[in-house]
């Protein structure tokens, strides 16, 4: 039993951060109908951010929360000048056209790639522990730290989907995700919007870079193996559907969870691909998917 608390402790832990990600990625393919090979690099920049400043932040002597409190903050805005350059000058050009973002994305991929990589050099990084010790959660173990950082990524789920139910704009999202043509006859700002929507995804991905720098290695390729498991996430789940995303990605978590325990990290990420096949092959369109 213990065992089975602690693997569903530690698949929660993964699928938090997974969760935000993958929201991300559907919020953009339900609103602007792409798909976005740059979404990681959101992701990236705004760990490196906070990995490259938390220390030079704490030689002022504030305390190592608050450098980190700063760092994720700048992370966040960095991210999202990031994001804001990469749609104005790219992707609002190809606003519902899946080829040509497909194609421009996956070229700015590899040029965000160079640069991160001449800025921030390939080696990887570590900041500092935020919050010590350790709590006992069902007779399990858990990190504090870890423990902040499901909660915060369940505060932020949260507050993205009492947005998208309760506020215009959330509702203006959800109207254009399900028929573009006729919200805009019903005078929504189509294009407006779908800037929005861009940026609110690229602040998730940041948010989830600054929440998982603390407890991870940083490397300037992190992003790609989040990106490959938030795609996987969102098909499962169902492309455009926000219960989708969170499902599939607390899916995900279930099954490194388990399988990394069991056997390897290799044999969890096979076991991933072969579950999400048999499940397509039952459910086309993804567990909660819709036509």
């Amino acid at each position: 039993m213990e065992t089975a608390l602690q693997l569903l402790i530690t698949a929660l832990q993964i699928g938090a951060v997974y969760v935000l990600f993958s929201l991300g990625l559907t919020l953009i393919f339900g609103v602007m109908r792409v798909v976005n090979f740059a979404h990681g690099h959101f992701f990236t920049i705004s760990a490196l951010v906070v990995s490259f400043l938390v220390p030079i932040v704490m030689t002022t002597g504030v305390s190592v929360q608050a450098a980190y409190l700063l760092s994720a903050a700048a992370g966040v805005v960095a991210a999202l000048v990031l994001a804001i350059v990469v749609y104005r000058f790219g992707l609002r050009f190809f606003l519902r056209d899946m080829e040509g973002a497909f194609i421009l994305t996956m070229g700015l991929g590899l040029l965000l790639d160079g640069i991160i990589l001449g800025v921030f050099g390939g080696a990887v990084r570590a900041v500092p522990e935020i919050i010590g010790g350790t709590v006992s959660v069902f007779g399990v173990s858990l990190t504090r730290q870890r423990l902040v950082l499901c909660i915060a990524a369940v505060l932020v789920t949260a507050a993205l989907y009492w947005a998208m139910s309760g506020t215009r704009i959330g509702k203006a999202l959800r109207a254009v995700a399900s028929d573009h043509e006729a919200a805009m006859l019903q005078g929504v700002p189509y294009k407006r919007l779908a800037m929005a929507g861009f940026l609110i995804a690229a602040a998730l991905a940041a948010v989830a870079g600054a929440l998982i720098a603390p407890v991870s290695v940083v490397s300037p390729v992190m992003g790609s193996d989040y990106l490959m498991k938030g795609f996987i996430s969102v098909v499962l789940g169902g492309l455009g559907s926000v219960p989708g995303a969170i499902v599939g990605a607390l899916f995900i978590g279930l099954v490194e969870s388990i399988g990394g325990y069991y056997f390897d990290s290799s044999t969890a990420t096979v076991a991933i691909f072969v579950l999400v096949i048999v499940v397509l092959l039952v459910r086309p369109k993804g567990l909660l998917g819709h036509a």
